[in-house]
This record gives structure tokens, C-alpha cells and sequence, in this order.
């Protein structure tokens, strides 16, 4: 996933390339200025989507997945040269790709931080090996005796 907005980040940013060297009408030049601020809201996504869990990553998902719609609108909408219309649809295709994947996939995925707990939330688990081993984690001497 973070791979997908990745890609459609750089996708969308070299298309705003091109449409800027062949922006001699006026229209080109106003999609390659759409362009360059939903890269940056992919790349965005990405810190996002490590940072959060749950429904707000889902929400993460919509918003990526509507980003990646209006994206595709951009593309067929512009005036400008083939490829760079060719280019913004493959980024528009990866961050749908990616929207709904968070969308689907939102609560099977690893969050930021997700294996600690702070002291006063820490649950004794019923097997004593991952105890020693929970132990060693917090710097405490599994074997001392009190």
C-alpha cells in the first residue's frame, strides 16, 4: 500500500513535469498545478496510514480512493500531451488501488507502535514463556527471585 501511493506520488509529479514543458495553452498549465498538491496528499498518506489504526485509517481509505477519482477526472479533463494524460491516469489507478485497499484491508494491518502497551495497560498473559520474554523487554531479570 505504502508502495501504491508511492508510485502515484512520483506518477502524478513527472506528469506535472510534463504538462509543464508542453504548457503553451493555458490548460496545461492548470492541470500540472492540480497535480503537484495531490502527489503531496499521497505522500501524506503514507505517514498517515503507519500512524493510524481502525475506522480513522479507513476514513484515510475514502479520502485517498475520492483523491485518486478526482485525479482520474484531471487526467481525461487535461489538454496537453498523451503521455502525461496516460501518466496521470496511472497514478489515479494506484492511489484508487491504494484507497481501496485501505478501505478492505484497514484493521489487518500493522500500526505504528502497535506490539507496546504503556505500564499501567499491560495484561499478564496466560503463557509464561512470552511472560519471561515480556520481562527481558522491560530490562526486568525474569530468573531473580524476590
Amino acid at each position: 500500500m505504502v508502495a501504491l501511493l508511492l508510485l502515484a506520488a512520483v506518477a502524478l509529479w513527472g506528469a506535472s513535469a510534463l504538462f509543464r514543458a508542453a504548457s503553451a495553452d493555458r490548460s496545461g498549465g492548470d492541470v500540472a498545478s492540480a497535480l503537484t498538491p495531490l502527489a503531496l496528499l499521497f505522500l501524506a498518506a503514507i505517514a498517515a496510514v503507519v500512524a493510524l489504526s481502525g475506522w480513522a485509517r479507513r476514513v484515510l481509505g475514502v479520502v485517498v480512493l475520492l483523491a485518486g477519482a478526482a485525479t482520474a477526472f484531471q487526467g481525461v479533463d487535461a489538454d496537453g500531451p498523451v503521455v502525461g494524460r496516460g501518466v496521470v491516469l496511472l497514478g489515479a489507478a494506484l492511489a484508487v488501488a491504494a484507497g481501496v485497499l485501505l478501505v478492505v484491508r484497514a484493521s489487518t494491518m500493522p500500526r505504528l507502535g502497535g506490539g507496546y502497551r504503556t505500564p499501567g495497560a499491560a495484561k499478564r498473559t496466560a503463557d509464561p514463556e512470552r511472560e519471561l520474554w515480556n520481562a527481558l523487554e522491560r530490562g526486568d531479570d525474569p530468573t531473580e527471585r524476590d
